[in-house]
């Protein structure tokens, strides 16, 4: 008989952050008040699905969107490494239209390959350890629902991956807004489907600054 298992792959909610610096990896990065809504809201959504599976990136903004749909479900929050935000170059620094980083000579080696990247962590790598990922949540909850929380680009990678797209992509051209989800729908080991949607789009749009959130 075919087993039917579900993995929803949520992006955090909107994070703290008034410097608005790339964040990627750095500790003490934590939801905002309205980031702890989206939290909710994406509990809010899942909340007649048949989740029996919780985990989460070790990272603040992650753990803390984790914690209302493990609540909700009278689950723990696992803690999987392999969902972690991606290595970035440009980690704790000021990066985006307007601020010159992109037009720095100081910048332009780390800038050299869009393809790899050479700024940050290989997208070949992102994506196997998020599919690594994706399958041990689909194990741990066989025959029913699980619930990642992870990071957009990620998140995004682990997608095109599915979808036999290559890696290098636009990255405004991301569909990963801040506390949605994207769902994987597997028959026995294998991918059939994958939906997307955004339960918390009406408070993104509250956000100014939440499309191009940085460290996402």
């Amino acid at each position: 008989m075919t087993s039917k298992t579900v993995v929803h792959v949520l992006r955090h909610g909107e994070v703290h952050n008034p410097d608005r610096v790339l964040y990627g990896r750095l500790p003490g990065f934590r939801l905002s008040e309205l980031g702890g809504q989206m939290a909710k809201a994406a509990a809010q959504a899942l909340a007649d699905r048949d989740i029996s599976y919780v985990v989460a990136s070790p990272l603040e903004r992650a753990q803390e969107t984790a914690e209302p749909i493990a609540a909700q479900f009278k689950l723990p929050v696992a803690t999987d490494e392999r969902l972690i935000e991606s290595a970035n170059w440009f980690e704790g620094k000021r990066v985006g239209p307007g601020d010159g980083s992109f037009r720095d000579p100081r910048n332009w080696w780390v800038l050299r390959d869009p393809v790899t990247p050479s700024w940050g962590e290989p997208y070949k790598q992102i994506a196997e350890r998020m599919f690594a990922a994706l399958h041990a949540a689909r194990v741990a909850a066989e025959g029913r629902e699980a619930v990642c929380v992870s990071h957009q680009l990620p998140v995004w990678i682990l997608r095109r991956y599915v979808e036999r797209k290559r890696l290098w992509h636009d990255p405004r051209r991301r569909q990963c807004s801040l506390a949605s989800l994207t769902s994987f729908h597997f028959e026995d080991a294998k991918i059939v489907g994958v939906g997307y949607s955004e339960p918390a789009a009406h408070l993104v749009a509250m956000s100014p600054g939440a499309r191009t959130a940085k460290g996402a």
